[in-house]
């Protein structure tokens, strides 16, 4: 698009340069009989003028010196300042005014100069030199209109492209906050819930012990995990109601959550290479969040199959890779529900990439890669 701009804009400024250069011909012929130097200057001062967008001071230089050469040459009339007016017009427009000024002084000069020598007539010369000043004082002020015209133009221009990314940043803005606002209706209500369960788990463990019976593990593990996500849930609504960001939810968690894990029947080993520092903590809570993820998918679709965690630690970015054993074979369609599309819009909020698919050898593999510096925030 802006490469026909282009050539659309320089087919304009040869046409109009060729234009200049026959309207001057043709007056020249008009008068009298211009020689080959008489024809060769008047081409190179009016066609040079097609360039005047990409070198308008050498444009102007030429402009000047071969119309300037061919009124010392061949003795014209004023019709001769035309394409000089043109370079003045184009320079003042492009802000070169002094360059403007000192090109038009020089061929007003010039050209007294040669009136004078050949027509001793001083009334005559003098008024037909004050005629081309007026006319070199209207291209000069009529390139500055055009150039502030031009300027009101863009600023015009800018202003509406302000105004369009204003509604957009207002339109993110009202739907972030309905969305935080919906986030903190989930957590109130989830909160509600679990706390619910958390309270009649512990009654009934209660009541077991009392009575000496012995307790089932699995009401102590959802003991535990309501407990868990009742803590989790409370650090993350805190977040959202204060826009803090809540220590401890992330990377300095992940032994805690592979002992969980591990708990839970799934055989784990957690590795991490690189250097191990203070992490960006929308990147810490993404990193905490997707392997928390990956290890429940595994729980829930992998057959609690042997697994591994690797973490790596590089000068700009973080990887994260979650790997099991599981049934899952090559080729095998993946199906993105909540979790993986959650992980997802995580990494995609901080400009990382996530791959989810099976793996080569069997099972299923989640590698993220969260870069350390961003600007997004993690959803």
């Amino acid at each position: 698009m802006q490469g026909d701009i282009d050539r659309r804009i320089r087919l304009l400024d040869a046409a109009l340069a060729v234009a200049i250069g026959a309207a001057v011909l043709a007056a020249a012929c008009a008068a009298s009989r211009p020689d080959a130097l008489d024809l060769l200057l008047v081409a190179v001062g009016t066609l040079v003028l097609a360039g005047h967008r990409w070198a308008p001071r050498a444009v102007l230089a030429v402009t000047t010196v071969a119309m300037l050469g061919y009124v010392v040459h061949a003795h014209p009339g004023s019709w001769a300042a035309f394409p000089v007016l043109a370079a003045v017009h184009t320079a003042a427009r492009g802000g070169r005014r002094a360059w403007g000024v000192a090109a038009g002084t020089l061929f007003l000069a010039g050209y007294f100069t040669v009136l004078i020598v050949a027509a001793p007539g001083a009334q005559d010369t003098v008024e037909r030199t004050l005629l081309l000043l007026g006319w070199f004082l209207c291209a000069g002020v009529t390139g500055l209109i055009d150039k502030n015209w031009q300027a009101y133009l863009r600023q015009t221009e800018q202003r509406a492209l302000d105004a369009e990314r204003n509604r957009e940043e207002t339109a993110l803005r009202r739907a972030g906050e309905e969305r935080l606002r919906i986030a903190r209706e989930l957590h109130d209500s989830l909160t509600h819930s679990i706390s619910i369960v958390k309270l009649q788990a512990g009654v009934a463990v209660h009541l077991a012990r009392k009575r000496g019976s012995e307790v089932e593990p699995a009401l102590l593990a959802i003991q535990e995990a309501s407990g868990e996500a009742m803590r989790e849930l409370r650090a993350t609504l805190e977040v959202l109601r204060t826009d803090v960001v809540e220590p401890g939810t992330g990377l300095d968690r992940i032994d805690e959550l592979a002992e969980r894990a591990r708990t839970a029947g799934i055989e784990l080993s957690v590795t991490v290479t690189g250097v191990e520092r203070t992490l960006p903590s929308d990147v810490d809570r993404a990193a905490y969040r997707i392997v928390q993820e990956a290890l429940t998918n595994v729980a829930r679709h992998a057959d609690r199959a042997r697994t591994t965690i690797e973490l790596v630690y590089g000068e700009r970015v973080l990887t994260v890779r979650v790997d099991d054993q599981g049934p899952g074979a090559p080729g095998d369609a993946v199906t993105a529900g909540t979790g993986l599309t959650g992980m997802g819009e995580r990494v995609r909020a901080l400009g990382g990439t996530l791959t989810a698919a099976p793996r080569p050898g069997g099972g299923f593999s989640v590698r993220a890669e969260l870069p350390l510096q961003t600007s997004g925030t993690t959803v």
